[in-house]
């Protein structure tokens, strides 16, 4: 064996113990335990699911009309439904909203909230209350918006969007495993 080849291994050798002992110090010394566990919760604080939903299905969604053009609540309805979302029956909105579209969502709906952040590509505006109940999501559609993002658009924007972030005052909803039943 050459000179060049043994100091090759040798290099090769040392940055694999460098990769392991990096790895291992940085699970070690990991402090964001907590904050997947909840255990830092406090009490009272709202649960938020922060899951990403694996089926559109999943996310129930209330289209509000929050501009003067008739019927484009019950188009983008039929959009979402198209889509394999679950809708509610669409409405007008009691106030007019200028920007492409306002996304009210409570604790329970975080991570659907923030696909439905995706159909808009990031161009909505994020509403959360923390009072709100259940995991319906409402969707007031204003004058800025266009149409939805394309299934490409979709999957680029949630690259962009990122996971779900906790909302302020709020702890992560303890996520339930599925059990098998073989």
């Amino acid at each position: 064996m050459s000179f060049a080849r043994v100091r090759a291994l040798v290099v090769v050798g040392v940055l694999a113990v460098a990769a392991v002992v990096f790895v291992v110090t940085a699970l070690v010394r990991d402090s964001q335990g907590d904050a997947v566990t909840g255990e830092d919760c406090p009490a009272g604080a709202p649960l938020a699911d922060v899951t990403l939903p694996d089926d559109p299905a999943e996310v129930t969604v209330r289209i509000l009309n929050g501009t003067n053009t008739p019927g484009l609540a019950d188009s983008v309805t039929n959009e979402f439904k198209n889509r394999r979302f679950t809708v509610q029956k669409p409405a007008e909105s009691k106030t007019k909203y200028k920007g492409v579209a306002e996304i009210r969502f409570g604790p329970d709906a975080v991570g659907r909230a923030q696909l439905l952040r995706a159909y808009f590509l990031a161009q909505s505006k994020m509403e959360y209350n923390a009072k709100r109940k259940g995991a319906a999501i409402d969707i007031v559609i204003g004058s800025q918006f266009r149409q939805l993002a394309t299934t490409t658009e979709v999957n680029q924007s949630l690259v962009e969007v990122g996971e779900p972030t906790l909302p302020p005052g709020s702890c992560i909803k303890p996520i339930k495993k599925k059990d098998d039943d073989s």
